[in-house]
């Protein structure tokens, strides 16, 4: 079953979040910090990453890193509140699937993930 794990350090978020993939019926995981997630991967893997780049430690932008370079076929949705074109070319240099400037649409963020989980589902096995 496909997960989408999310990272932001605003609880109000990571709520709107969870009820809106409760209610997509898609399993998810929700962690304020990249530490967290990080640790996670030694238990499972996510199919789909939604994280935002400003948080307490690491940025979104090191952990797009440290994922592209172990899982390069997980594709990771970034979101800042702090937009700018700079922010967004090195997130998609990074690998970044998509870059959402807050405040967002949810339903628009929704079918970003499902076109993420559909490209993972073709993406060969690691």
């Amino acid at each position: 079953m496909h997960s989408v794990w999310i990272l932001d350090d605003d609880k109000s978020i990571r709520w709107v979040f969870e009820k809106a993939l409760e209610k997509e019926g898609l399993p998810f995981k929700t962690f304020s910090n990249t530490n967290e997630a990080i640790n996670q991967f030694n238990h499972d893997r996510p199919s789909v990453i939604l994280s935002d780049i400003r948080m307490p430690g690491e940025s979104g932008l090191v952990f797009l890193s440290k994922v592209k370079e172990k899982f390069p076929h997980i594709p990771i949705i970034i979101m800042t509140a702090y937009s700018d074109l700079d922010t967004a070319v090195a997130s998609f240099k990074k690998g970044a699937f998509e870059y959402i400037p807050k405040p967002f649409d949810v339903n628009k963020v929704l079918e970003i993930i499902r076109k993420a989980l559909d490209l993972n589902n073709l993406a060969p096995l690691e």
